[in-house]
């Protein structure tokens, strides 16, 4: 049987960035394999950064990891909630891995003595990425090229995406310009000028756009589209309207009403595949649950990011997964640990139905998170942790029920007499860390008679990691005896994993990022789990009054 060509659809920006490039290529994909294509999607990020690892969340909202411990762009995030698909290290590239793999083949001598340059040697290593699925048997690969058309970063990406197109032809590499068309209030019109400019900063470097996605606050009009379609020698069937939407879940179905997946099938020559409609079932079935909620739950965040909300972006779209399996609403209140003491913790929780502490690094705000899970445990208040926020519950239950007054992490107090959070033992670091951290997906035992054991319904689980210090093992047989139990281990380590409260009604932490793997069609357990006993305590709650 002859191989089938790998066909490929490029996503570009032009305007403005934060256009939502990942949102409609996840939602481009949807539609596709929904039609029973087989796709991947690669970011392709212009900074020089080598991954957004040491990245400051305000800069670039959260990394984003993958099974394989990639720290990798949060738009993975999208491509794996919407598709149901794992991602992995090769589904990211940034202008600093390019740069450092050739900059290695050459320190090497690969090249031969040559001449190192922008062309044809980064060119030929973005290519490469691009095209590294492509004996994987994917249908087709979407990539999405991040910044702005016309920014000197992206250059070197847009011409790798001209060459492949004179490589391997027009009908096998198509590319799409996500673009702005803005509304001048004054003027009470909406102006093409912005999107006519991106398009012929594209076409300078040699790529002449083959769809158009116009971002709108109002409905274009097939006026507006023709003269959108003329100035930029796009067809008018390719001139495509996204307007703004309640819930970014809609998108693909926006897009479907736009015809975008035919456009694109036609394009790629692969109208076998537009003899039936997309089975969108599932996906309309949970946006009916998520606008026809039957009640509400409130959940406080409790973080030192919030002002920035994509920097908690996968444990945000968690909680909607959770809520909507519950046929709830999940409204989410946004709580500064920065801001918080032990004297406003009360008034400013106080109506909430839940409480979720986020992950996060450094000393900064912690005390506002221990005062947080303080009021959560004395007040009976379902709590999750996650990673960092385990890490404080276990330092909040040491100072304030074991009476250990200085206990704390050593990564924010060195010389604390009770290290209940500390680095590992010398040599389990170096069998245990990538790096400087532990990243990735690693088994996990979950304990009988446990909640987390109760949410998952299984004895073991795998979840991913971004984290470097652990629970201290040896203040674990006080810990227990005061009624903080250790209810999941690492499966070859035995180190700890999950932490709960003895006779709290739901109060469960966890070492890893359960976040990362809560999809549309698969909310995570630990989440539901969470909203589940959220609402119960709100409807307990509303029974005393």
């Amino acid at each position: 049987m002859e191989k089938k060509e790998t066909k490929y659809i490029v996503i570009a920006g032009g305007v403005t960035s934060s256009l939502g490039k990942g949102i409609v290529a996840a939602s481009l994909g949807k539609l596709l394999q929904a039609r029973g294509l087989k796709v991947t999607v690669i970011k392709l990020d212009p900074y020089i950064n080598v991954d957004p690892g040491t990245l400051n969340p305000y800069e670039h909202g959260e990394v984003y990891v993958t099974d394989d411990g990639a720290e990798t762009d949060l738009d993975l995030g999208y491509y794996e909630r919407f598709l149901n698909i794992n991602t992995g290290k090769d589904n990211n590239a940034t202008t600093g891995k390019v740069y450092q793999n050739v900059i290695m083949k050459e320190r090497r001598g690969d090249y031969l003595g040559k001449t190192v340059q922008v062309i044809p040697h980064i060119t030929d290593e973005i290519k490469r990425r691009i095209r590294i699925f492509e004996n994987q048997d994917y249908d087709i690969v979407l990539v999405e090229i991040g910044g702005t058309v016309g920014d000197i970063e992206s250059l070197p990406f847009i011409e790798a995406v001209r060459q492949m197109i004179l490589e391997k032809g027009r009908g096998n590499v198509i590319t799409i310009l996500l673009t702005l068309i803005p509304y001048l209030h004054a003027a009470g019109e909406l102006k093409t000028k912005p999107t006519q400019h991106s398009v012929k900063f594209l076409m300078q470097s040699g790529v002449q756009p083959d769809v158009l996605i116009c971002r709108t606050e109002h409905p274009l009009g097939d006026e507006l589209k023709h003269k959108i379609a003329r100035s930029t020698n796009v067809d008018f069937e390719s001139v495509i309207e996204s307007i703004d939407v309640e819930s970014i879940y809609q998108v693909p179905l926006k897009l479907l009403e736009q015809n975008l997946d035919k456009v694109v099938l036609r394009y790629l020559g692969l109208d076998e595949y537009l003899e039936k409609e997309p089975d969108l079932t599932a996906w309309k079935s949970f946006l009916d649950r998520y606008f026809h909620p039957k009640d509400t739950v409130d959940i406080a965040l409790v973080g030192k990011y919030v002002e920035l909300h994509d920097a908690y972006k996968s444990i945000r779209e968690a909680l909607v997964h959770g809520g909507t399996a519950n046929g709830l609403k999940v409204n989410v209140k946004w709580v500064n640990s920065e801001k918080l003491t032990a004297d406003n913790t009360a008034e400013v929780l106080q109506d909430t139905d839940g409480v979720l502490i986020a992950p996060g690094f450094g000393s900064r705000g912690i005390e506002g998170k221990i005062a947080a899970i303080k009021y959560a445990r004395e007040n009976k208040v379902p709590l999750l942790g996650i990673c960092f926020g385990m890490q404080m519950a276990v330092i909040e239950f040491a100072r304030n029920v074991l009476g250990m007054k200085d206990a704390n992490s050593t990564e924010i107090d060195p010389e604390t007499p009770f290290p209940v959070i500390d680095l590992l033992p010398e040599q389990l670091e170096k069998e245990m860390l990538g790096g400087t951290m532990r990243l990735g997906k690693f088994e996990i035992d979950l304990k009988e008679n446990s909640r987390i054991r109760e949410a998952y319904g299984k004895d073991r689980i795998a979840e991913r990691h971004r984290h470097r210090y652990f629970f201290n093992e040896s203040f674990g047989e006080r810990f227990q005896k005061a009624g903080m139990k250790i209810t999941a281990t690492d499966a070859d380590s035995g180190l700890t994993e999950a932490m709960e409260i003895e006779g709290h009604p739901w109060f469960v932490t966890v070492q890893f990022h359960p976040e990362y793997k809560s999809t549309v069609d698969e909310p995570h357990p630990l989440f539901k789990a969470f909203i589940a006993h959220s609402y119960k305590h709100k409807t307990e709650q509303n029974g005393k009054k």
